[in-house]
């Protein structure tokens, strides 16, 4: 399950930055990171460390990439 949760995520911010800016990238970049940190110290709490960071890196580049004012 995590290797298909993670490949999806890698599918997913392939095609959301396929036609951006560089300031695109970097923003969903950034957002990546700091969600997938997040995600982890969250799922750690839970035993689920692993599935948090993947989850948060997911939302956190969505969520830099929409914020992005390119």
């Amino acid at each position: 399950m995590k290797k298909i949760t993670t490949g999806l995520l890698i599918l997913a911010l392939s095609v959301m930055t396929t036609a951006c800016s560089s300031e695109q990238k970097r923003n969903t970049a950034i957002g990546a990171g700091v969600g997938a940190v997040a995600g982890g110290v969250i799922g750690h709490q839970s035993g689920h460390a692993v599935e948090g960071a993947v989850i948060g890196a997911g939302v956190g580049a969505g969520a830099g990439y929409v914020l992005s004012d390119d």
